[in-house]
C-alpha cells in the first residue's frame, strides 16, 4: 500500500469515515497524522530559510547597485576589487547608526532588547563571511556592470549576474559563479 506523505491527503482519507473519529495514540492513523504533520513543518522551515537566504543576496545586489548607480560612479565602466570591498564594508555598516542608538538608550546593567541582539548578529555574521570572501556581483566584467545598472531587482534576473567573492583584502577568493583571473598558458604534455 502506498504511503501517502502530504497532510491534507491524510487528513481527508481521515474524515471519510461517518462518524466523529477517534484515533489512538498508538493506531496507524496516529502515526501518519504525526508523519504528515512533521513533514509540513520541516518543508516550511526549509522554505522560510530558503525565502531569507534569497531576500538577504537581493538586498546585497540592491544595495551595490544603487551605489553604482550615484552620480559620482555613473561615468565608471569597471570597479576593481578593492572599490568592491569598500562598497560591502559599507554595506555591513549599514545598520551602525542604530545599533549606537540601541547602545546608548540601554541603562546599565540591562540586557540588550532583541532588535539589538538581532541587528549585532547579523552585522557579525556578515563580517566573518566578509573575512572568509562575501558574496557579491564582479564589478570588473563591464558586461556585468552594465547589466547590473539595468537590473530590475527581480530574483529570476540575478541568476545571470556574475557573482564573485571578496574578503576583506579586497582580493577575490574561490567561489561564486564567475571563474578567477588566471594566466593562459599551455602546458606541454609529456
Amino acid at each position: 500500500m502506498p504511503l501517502s506523505k502530504s497532510l491534507s491527503k491524510i487528513q481527508k482519507n481521515f474524515k471519510s469515515g461517518g462518524k466523529k473519529p477517534m484515533v489512538h495514540p498508538r493506531g496507524r492513523k496516529f502515526q501518519q497524522l504525526n508523519r504528515g504533520t512533521l513533514r509540513e513543518n520541516k518543508i516550511a522551515a526549509k522554505k522560510k530559510a530558503y525565502n531569507e537566504r534569497r531576500s538577504n543576496e537581493l538586498a546585497r545586489v540592491k544595495f551595490i547597485q544603487d551605489v553604482i548607480n550615484l552620480d559620482s560612479f555613473k561615468d565608471q565602466k569597471t570597479f576593481d576589487h578593492r572599490e568592491s570591498a569598500v562598497f560591502i564594508q559599507q554595506f555591513i555598516s549599514r545598520d551602525d547608526p542604530e545599533l549606537e542608538e540601541f547602545k546608548k538608550k540601554r541603562r546599565d546593567n540591562r540586557p540588550p532588547s532583541n532588535k539589538q541582539l538581532i541587528l549585532q548578529q547579523k552585522r557579525d555574521s556578515e563580517m566573518e563571511e566578509f573575512k572568509k570572501g562575501f558574496l557579491c556581483p564582479d564589478l570588473t566584467d563591464e558586461k556585468n556592470v552594465k547589466f547590473l545598472r539595468n537590473w530590475n531587482q527581480s530574483f529570476g534576473m540575478m541568476s545571470t549576474l556574475k557573482m564573485v567573492r571578496i574578503n576583506t583584502d579586497g582580493e577575490q577568493v574561490v567561489g561564486g559563479n564567475a571563474k578567477p583571473a588566471t594566466d593562459n598558458k599551455d602546458v606541454d604534455m609529456q
